[in-house]
């Protein structure tokens, strides 16, 4: 298997001549020949059985070309690429060109552009304040005593905004109740907006035992057609009223929630909690503004491939997300109301970012020279390994070392970015 000829049709276009030689499309033949013949019924001999000879004599010598030639031009392909020294993101086309004394065929390739990134040394960043404040403290605090509340009913006073009321309502247009309209022993949570606008405004200021009516206006974009913009009535019996009973913050909740025995030493953990928190979310923020610059400044003619190559690797994430929570992506698809390329429309804008923050990094660690060795790679597949609690040898034969090079050149680039970006 040989290249034969490499041209460039156009931008980041290849057409690629490929030789197969005779021996190794005479294995391939024999090859399909042995996979065929269990279908091949030939007069005098036992079905599957007759010679391959005298099979091509009947249909002709090509009669087993096709899976022939389906065998070999992938691995005829692959070195091709690999000789004419091209980073592929896709096969636009393969035809074949002859199967004389061997076989020949045509690939028309789409391959990775050549970008150019200027200006990216000193990137004005604005960095976010990390400095952990009291009522940080005690809001983290609200939010773990408020996980810890219990509900109590009120007897002495209306529903309030914040509370829960247990209600029972039937909706009417006119004099009619409407489908879907009607439940019994609700919890509503009032201020929540769960409900259409107006609904649990209007319990507000009820007590508990009084039965009423409200009148709301359903959305013009409500759901039900037949809903849309009508007023309407609701008859509404309310039960009872409960509210959020928080613990109270003293030496006993902090043993109760915590490693900790005193509200200090509890305050003290929450803080550097908090500080951590703060710190990776300045981190990330640098990052992403650092991206963004980087994604502003790439130029070139970027394949639509490598969009689509993108976008359908993290559809392929997401399914075996799906599937490690024992769900389908039909099912999912099915519960979503939605198809395929409507889920492609969703990931579009964020494979459009990765590809475009990929080539910058991989063209600026061009031009920072950056090298990566068979050690560094053999050390990140050693990390990987530990990481996921796997064998090296796993990791190896899931990641590409040509990726993984790419990978760790891209994390270096981003460093240097990162080193080189003004602070404010």
């Amino acid at each position: 298997m040989a290249l034969k000829s490499s041209t460039l049709k156009e931008t980041n276009k290849y057409e690629l001549e490929v030789t197969v030689d005779a021996e190794t499309f005479e294995k391939a033949v024999q090859k399909s020949y042995k996979k065929n013949i269990g279908q091949v019924n030939l007069p005098g001999f036992r079905k599957g059985k007759a010679p391959r000879q005298m099979v091509e004599k009947m249909y002709g010598k090509d009669v087993f070309y096709p899976d022939a030639i389906e065998f070999c031009y992938p691995e005829a392909l692959e070195a091709a690429i690999k000789e004419a020294d091209l980073r592929v993101v896709a096969v636009e086309s393969v035809e074949e060109v002859s199967t004389e004394n061997g076989f020949e065929f045509k690939a028309v390739v789409i391959v990775e552009p050549d970008v150019t990134v200027e200006g990216y040394k000193g990137i004005e960043v604005k960095s976010k304040a990390v400095r952990v404040t009291e009522k940080m403290i005690n809001e983290e605090i609200d939010k773990i005593r408020d996980r810890n509340s219990r509900m109590i009913t009120v007897e002495d006073r209306p529903a309030a905004d914040g509370d829960t009321a247990v209600i029972d309502f039937e909706g009417f247009l006119g004099d009619v109740a409407f489908e879907g309209g009607k439940a019994e022993n609700y919890n509503l949570a009032l201020g929540s907006g769960s409900f259409i606008p107006g609904f649990e405004e209007q319990i507000v200021g009820h007590n508990a035992g009084e039965e009423f009516t409200i009148t709301v206006k359903f959305p013009e974009d409500y759901q039900a057609e037949e809903l849309k913009g009508q007023d309407a009535q609701f008859k509404i019996k309310l039960h009872e009223i409960k509210t959020k009973e928080l613990p109270e913050l003293d030496d006993e909740f902090v043993k109760d929630v915590s490693d900790k025995e005193t509200v200090d030493e509890y305050k003290k953990e929450v803080k550097e909690t908090i500080s951590k928190r703060l710190k990776e979310e300045k981190e990330n923020d640098i990052n992403n503004q650092i991206s963004d610059k980087l994604i502003e400044l790439v130029q070139g003619d970027i394949p639509e491939a490598m969009y689509d190559n993108e976008v359908n690797s993290m559809i392929r994430d997401f399914d075996a997300r799906l599937r490690s929570q024992g769900m389908d992506m039909n099912t999912y698809l099915g519960y979503m109301g939605m198809d395929v390329e409507a889920l492609k429309g969703m990931y579009r804008k964020d494979a459009e970012r990765r590809v475009k923050l990929r080539l910058a990094l991989k063209k600026i660690a061009v031009l920072e020279n950056i090298e990566v060795s068979d050690d560094d790679v053999e050390a990140e597949f050693a990390r990987l390994a530990e990481t996921y609690g796997v064998d090296v040898d796993r990791i190896k034969m899931i990641v590409d070392v040509a990726d993984q090079k790419d990978d760790i050149a891209v994390q270096r680039a981003m460093e240097i970015v990162r080193k080189e970006a003004a602070m404010n």
